[in-house]
């Protein structure tokens, strides 16, 4: 959907639900999907969402004057997640119903626990997992958790080319 003159830029890999909302000045990479209710909103400044990478039902990802969010590749953002004006790295994982605040910054391999808080201007370290409210981190990740992240983006992949038009 248009906002002003910015028209979301969509690979045509990439698949939107019919139910979700995408508007404005938001890039969407190859082989990623945003799924049923989501809202993607690049109305005050700039979203961009790498490849393979799912947003799932009911998330909402915002961003704020001046700024921008950034999802990164073989991410997975978790149902009902919400990602405001934030940076999500690569091969992270958004747990269900996490909330990631103005400024924060989720690294490359790092999980965030479903329901997890993540301050304004709060960093969670690489190949970590963060939970609670705020976030606290509890370990580093194992190496079989980091390959799960990857594993989940491209479950999303599959079930994605099941759906058709």
């Amino acid at each position: 959907m248009k906002h002003l003159q910015e028209i979301p830029k969509i690979h045509p890999t990439a698949k939107v639900f019919d139910s979700a909302v995408v508007v404005g000045d938001v890039t969407i990479g190859e082989f990623s999907s945003v799924w049923f209710n989501a809202t993607i909103r690049g109305d005050m400044a700039k979203v961009t969402i790498g490849k393979n990478t799912n947003i799932q039902d009911n998330a909402v990802v915002h961003t704020n004057t001046g700024l921008p969010t950034f999802i990164g590749d073989f991410v997975t953002v978790g149902h009902s997640a919400i990602i405001h004006a934030a940076t999500v790295k690569n091969n992270a994982l958004i747990g269900m119903g996490a909330i990631l605040l103005d400024g924060c910054i989720v690294n490359e391999s790092a999980m965030v626990a479903a329901g997890c808080l993540v301050p304004p201007g709060k960093i969670v370290p690489e190949r970590t997992l963060v939970v609670g409210n705020p976030m606290r981190i509890v370990r580093e990740l194992r190496e079989d958790e980091i390959k799960s992240n990857i594993h989940n983006a491209d479950e999303y992949l599959r079930l994605m080319s099941e759906y058709e038009e």
